[in-house]
């Protein structure tokens, strides 16, 4: 079995996976809290640890993937609110539409998808674990994380724990011990009608201690891979690390691996802000294929821009993939493609580097297209485009194109039949500014992604 190595981010280095009970391999990632429909920032942890699932699977381990749902929450009541329904009401919705939104990327389910609102039990108990402890305090039905009495607070984010702030403003200031204290429970206040009673009374949990109990109900103690965005790095990861090293003098993950933020104009993209871009309309404009393309196009621990230009140029990228596919026979592929087959996967397995990877593919597809058409096989490539969830891209007989896109191509040809040429040269062009391409063939019209 393959050596995985991952970049950790308490140690700041390299560090090979090395499963407590091999071949199983735990993967907890955070999902979204569900307040209104996920964006394309949303969307990028649970593309790259849905792809780091598949590449692990691929190489024999046997992967438990968990990515929570926030459903309780101060976002949430307000959304709610604003819609006129009912928190729970509202929570249950966004929480369907988060699931039809990433079922359109189709690279699967994670195995569990816990609701923070199904797992009060194992988040109460963890909270009196605590207290008994002496790590937690009640106070006037809220129940607060003393962040001194755990030594090692701020070994993940290595902070200065005296410069740290948890981001809860004024909320609960006068309740606490210490103000770098945070929220194990809420009391319930006026209007949050989602509530559930607790030896402290009725009331909410806190977001950091709702991950510490689903990971360890569904993954134990010590699993091994802990995910998430890089801004949940502090206070979220940070708290849940200490919370649960606390509570039972174990840590709750061996390696924390954070990815990158999707940038909008050098900004993260993020709902609070309001420079978002929603996954679903991303999908409809630039479809599946060129979405995931333009992910596995940047490492995950690094940022990626937001730009048409780089959606644009990850169709193109597709464009090649089918292209070549036409020229590709059944069978097993020709010698030189095992070199270019170690490459891609000793890139994965290297801090799971998909740009790297994804260089060992188009090497792949350049020697392919200098054969003569039909004589080499498609094995190898067919199994690396998998791990991406893109082997889709190898039948040529399949059009990836939009919704959006196809509707305009057909509002085209009705114009070319009423003879409305200065009408269809003008839906040409707005095609080619959604990064499509109209290439009339004897076939008929189709559409290719442009560049």
């Amino acid at each position: 079995m393959r050596t995985i190595s991952l970049h950790d981010t308490r140690t700041g280095a390299l560090q090979s996976l090395q499963p407590t009970a091999p071949p199983r391999v735990g993967i907890y990632a955070c999902g979204p809290t569900v307040y209104g429909r996920i964006h394309v920032g949303n969307a990028r942890p649970f593309v790259v640890f849905s792809l780091l699932r598949r590449f692990l699977a691929g190489q024999g381990y046997e992967v438990n993937f968990v990515a929570n749902v926030t459903d309780v929450n101060d976002k949430i009541y307000a959304a709610a609110e604003q819609a006129g329904v009912g928190s729970e009401q509202f929570a249950r919705e966004m929480t369907a539409a988060y699931v039809a939104d990433t079922d359109a990327l189709g690279l699967g389910r994670p195995d569990h998808e816990p609701l923070a609102s199904e797992t009060i039990g194992p988040i109460l108990a963890l909270i009196e674990r605590l207290i008994e402890g002496g790590h937690a305090y009640p106070t006037e039905g809220d129940v607060y994380f003393s962040v001194r009495s755990y030594p090692r607070y701020g070994e993940l984010s290595h902070r200065d724990v005296d410069q740290m702030d948890q981001g809860e403003g004024v909320q609960g200031a006068d309740l606490k011990r210490d103000p770098l204290d945070f929220a194990l429970w809420k009391a319930r206040k006026e209007g949050e009608d989602a509530f559930w009673d607790s030896p402290w009374g009725p009331g909410r949990p806190g977001w950091h201690i709702e991950c510490s109990a689903m990971a360890e109900e569904l993954l134990g103690l010590g699993f091994e891979i802990h995910g998430g965005g890089s801004d949940l790095l502090f206070p979220h990861h940070e708290n849940e690390a200490a919370q649960t090293a606390a509570a039972h003098g174990e840590p709750l993950a061996q390696l924390w691996v954070h990815n990158g933020m999707v940038r909008l104009a050098s900004d993260k993209m993020s709902k609070s802000v309001g420079n978002v871009f929603v996954l679903h309309e991303a999908i409809e404009r630039y479809g599946r294929d060129a979405l995931i393309m333009y992910f596995c196009g940047a490492h995950y621990r690094q940022p990626v821009e937001w730009a048409p230009e780089r959606l644009t140029e990850a169709a193109a990228r597709c464009s090649r993939i089918r292209e070549a596919a036409r020229g590709l026979a059944d069978g097993p592929s020709p010698g030189w493609s095992a070199p270019l087959r170690e490459r891609f996967f000793a890139a994965l397995a290297a801090d799971f580097s998909t740009p790297a990877a994804l260089a060992a593919v188009f090497d792949w597809v350049r020697e392919a297209n200098r054969a003569p058409a039909g004589t080499v096989g498609r094995a190898d490539l067919a199994e690396m485009l998998d791990v991406f969830g893109l082997v889709n891209l190898l039948d040529p007989d399949l059009r990836q194109a939009p919704a959006e896109a196809v509707a305009l191509l057909e509002e085209r040809e009705s114009a070319r039949t009423a003879r409305d040429f200065a009408r269809a040269d003008a839906i040409r062009d707005e095609l080619a500014a959604t990064g499509w391409e109209v290439r009339d063939g004897p076939a008929g019209p189709e559409l290719i992604p442009a560049g």
